[in-house]
């Protein structure tokens, strides 16, 4: 049952410790407003660039990378399912990357949830699951393994939030309180988004309870639209600043030009705030290019928003009160005190966009855990037909030399290790992070892991030599004897046989067994 559901530039080595002259440097071209030199950029990191330029990090959160060039601490913890046991991620070096394997090989033959995400700044203020507020229940940690991309040329994992999730810390240090400045910026997918409130990352109410104007200070990032009009479909970033989330001072959009971020795998989030009488908002594709100004001026000129009321606790996944009925992605943020300057701002855009994110595992064509592919049809009506998603189901459709980017990579699947059985496989969409293909009814979706036993079953399937005698056939794990079939150009789980049209035994076996072929996707 159905329950919700760049190309890699590589990258320079990180210091230890950032170098005096490299601090000078990269503060220097700052405060020219000249951005960080080449030099300076290689070795610091985004927080190390906010320091640089008088606005430090108070906050520091990521599940895939260190934000400090010299932070060699743990980034989140998990807690197995099997025995309650927890377990520390931390990177493979000092300012590197995540150690994905060490979580791998704890979960390995149970699933693991995410219970801490550690602040990477001396502030600590990490974050733990959320309690009960005044608008939802106590939230649950999320699946460790739902959101699994290429960072730096590495295997890491994002957080994915599903509704009922979200990380809280009402006891925090250095955080601005009562109208004092502010800024911060996450890192999150304009592909996993809906309307309801509220996927928030930043500065909430100490007692999970709205309580009042101006009392929070959170990027919101969704489709939510709460004061019209908002122009194009979203996802916008907007301003969580306490009963409302604002595009401008009227709450509504002035910028006509400000659609949203539409579909980008990778997204930059920015909001910056003075507390007193100014905030401005920003975008930018976390995979390449700069950043958009959508917003830059006045508070909310309703009563309560100038002066600001902030109270200091760090919100992520759900709004103020607790409000979880969201989704959404986090890959990294970070929140200063003080308000960064714009080529503070850009030097980090173009720090994040080194990463490459999404980027190419380095593998592909075959059916070992990382590989990219794509799964050709062998029936003879159909030999130049791909398995792909539109409209977020399973299709079969004609891709060729021509066709558009976005066919081919709708038309590329990432093999992992099977959700529900390591020794089967399951299929990540490429450009759709932590989205997999999965069956409900007999019919094959496109849909985000969700965490659940069921979402697991649904979306592992388990290779077998091609019935037909040629390539390779996909029992579903939880009906066995129902296999991966094209029928009318839709996908199923299909029986040799039934009463259903789509398990017909005419060309069953022909229909059912596949070509695992390189990606179309670069």
């Amino acid at each position: 049952m159905l329950l919700s559901s760049p190309h890699v530039r590589p990258r320079r080595s990180r210091s230890a410790v950032l170098s005096v002259l490299a601090v000078c440097a990269t503060l220097a071209a700052l405060l020219l407003g000249t951005g960080a030199p080449q030099a300076a950029a290689a070795s610091s990191l985004p927080c190390d660039v906010y320091a640089a330029a008088g606005t430090p990090c108070v906050a520091a959160h990521s599940l895939v990378r260190a934000l400090y060039s010299s932070y060699n601490g743990s980034l989140y913890q998990v807690r197995r399912a099997s025995d309650g046991a927890t377990k520390d991620i931390g990177l493979l070096a000092a300012g590197g990357y995540a150690d994905a394997a060490a979580q791998d090989s704890f979960c390995s033959g149970t699933t693991c949830v995410i219970t801490r995400i550690y602040d990477q700044s001396s502030r600590h203020n990490d974050l733990t699951i959320e309690g009960a507020g005044g608008a939802g229940a106590a939230d649950v940690g999320a699946p460790a393994d739902a959101l699994p991309v290429t960072a730096g040329g590495h295997r890491v994992y994002g957080l994915e939030i599903s509704a009922g999730m979200g990380y809280r810390n009402d006891s925090t240090s250095g955080v601005a309180t009562n109208g004092a400045a502010e800024g911060m910026y996450m890192v999150t997918s304009g592909t996993h988004v809906n309307g309801s409130c509220c996927f928030d990352y930043g500065n909430a109410e100490t007692n999970n309870k709205d309580t009042g104007n101006g009392h929070m200070d959170a990027i919101n990032f969704g489709t939510e639209c709460w004061f019209s009009p908002c122009y194009g479909s979203g996802p916008w970033v907007q301003a969580d600043l306490e009963n409302g989330l604002f595009q401008s001072d009227s709450g509504y959009s002035k910028n006509s030009s400000n659609t949203g971020t539409g579909a980008l795998p990778f997204v930059t989030a920015l909001l910056k705030n003075n507390g007193q009488d100014h905030f401005a908002l920003k975008h930018g594709n976390a995979q390449s290019g700069g950043l958009t100004t959508t917003y830059s001026g006045g508070e909310p000129t309703a009563g309560g928003y100038s002066p600001m009321h902030q109270e200091g606790a760090i919100v992520l996944g759900t709004g103020g009160d607790n409000s979880n009925g969201s989704i959404g992605s986090f890959f990294e943020g970070v929140m200063t005190s003080g308000i960064p300057t714009d080529a503070a701002d850009n030097a980090v855009q173009a720090d994040i966009v080194s990463v490459g994110y999404g980027g190419s595992t380095g593998s592909t064509g075959t059916l070992s855990a990382g590989s990219e592919i794509s799964l050709r049809a062998t029936t003879s009506c159909c030999t130049g037909d791909y398995v792909r998603h539109q409209n977020n189901a399973g299709v079969l459709s004609a891709i060729t030399s021509s066709s558009s980017s976005l066919d081919k990579n709708d038309a590329t699947w990432i093999v992992r290790q099977g959700l529900a059985d390591s020794s089967c496989v399951s299929f990540e969409s490429r450009n759709y992070p932590g989205d997999y293909l999965r069956h409900f009814d007999y019919k094959l979706y496109r849909q985000p892991m969700d965490g659940t036993a069921l979402f697991r079953a649904d979306a592992t399937f388990c290779p077998q030599t091609g019935k037909s005698g040629t390539g390779t056939s996909f029992a579903s794990y939880n009906y066995p004897t129902r296999y991966l079939r094209h029928y009318d150009y839709n996908l199923y789980i299909a029986s040799d046989g039934g009463s259903a049209d789509f398990d017909s035994s005419t060309s069953w076996t022909d229909d059912v067994s596949w070509v695992v072929s390189s990606p179309w996707a670069p």
